[in-house]
């Protein structure tokens, strides 16, 4: 596929994803739906690409959810409908392949499908988070459910129950673990690259596994879950096949956030 809503790029076993509709505030249209579900197949099966960098463009929003002026194509049966937004949500897609998310500015409603779904989110100290939702007189569920599983309830009813009267700050966020880093503007893909560099030189059968247990496990039962993780670590850790030389992944100290 030729993407036109955004842009996609690999080197060094990155990907970097650039939404790229900022004169929409970078707004997701059916295109960039049916471009998203493209995209993850695409990662999925890529094998060179180790790590997704998600990021977007334009200086005001990171997305500002569906684009209600182009809208969305809907079936007419009621029971062929489905959520347009799995499309973007790399889990519901099983790229098992971390998602660095690298947000500025505006973060509004269904830009949490990326967000709800990324592996590490960082963002830059002019970021805010909001769901309009309610304040248009549509119900708040699908992106509060998603972020239900990243913070606290109370805060999650907040953002969707106060809708445009009140957005979260960059600070705010980091302090309620949705994001866990703010830096400045101009660090802000800098930065969002070097964790996704860190992690990509790590072996890659490791990380996935590491990724597909951890999210799988947070639809089990406590002892479901330490099932399960136990036959992935068999899977992705068979004897006689070690992939590291533990002698050289000693490093410095990193600085603790």
């Amino acid at each position: 596929m030729e993407y036109e809503t955004l842009t996609y790029d690999v080197a060094e076993h990155v990907a970097t994803v650039t939404l790229n509709r900022p004169e929409r505030l970078n707004s997701f249209n059916q295109r960039m739906c049916d471009e998203f579900a493209h995209l993850w197949e695409e990662v999925r099966s890529d094998d060179d690409v180790h790590v997704v960098v998600l990021r977007a463009a334009g200086e005001a929003a990171f997305s500002t959810g569906a684009d209600v002026k182009d809208g969305l194509v809907h079936p007419e049966n009621v029971w062929s409908k489905r959520d347009a937004g799995k499309s973007l949500s790399p889990k519901v897609n099983e790229v098992w392949k971390p998602v660095v998310c690298a947000v500025h500015g505006m973060a509004a409603g269904g830009a949490f499908y990326w967000i709800n779904e990324s592996d590490i989110v960082v963002c830059s100290d002019d970021a805010m988070f909001f769901d309009p939702h309610t304040s248009y007189g549509l119900v708040a569920a699908l992106e509060p459910i998603g972020l239900a599983r990243r913070i606290p309830i109370g805060e999650v009813m907040r953002v969707a129950l106060l809708g445009l009267d009140e957005r979260m700050s960059a600070q705010r966020a980091y302090e309620i673990g949705l994001v866990s880093e703010v830096v400045a503007r101009d660090a802000l893909w800098p930065r969002a690259h070097e964790i996704a560099q860190l992690i990509a030189a790590k072996p890659p059968a490791a990380v996935q596994g590491t990724v597909k247990a951890i999210w799988q496990s947070l639809d089990m039962t406590r002892l479901q879950a330490y099932e399960m993780g136990y036959a992935h670590s068999q899977i992705g850790n068979p004897l006689g096949s070690a992939q590291v030389d533990r002698e050289t992944v000693h490093r410095p100290p990193v600085r603790l956030r």
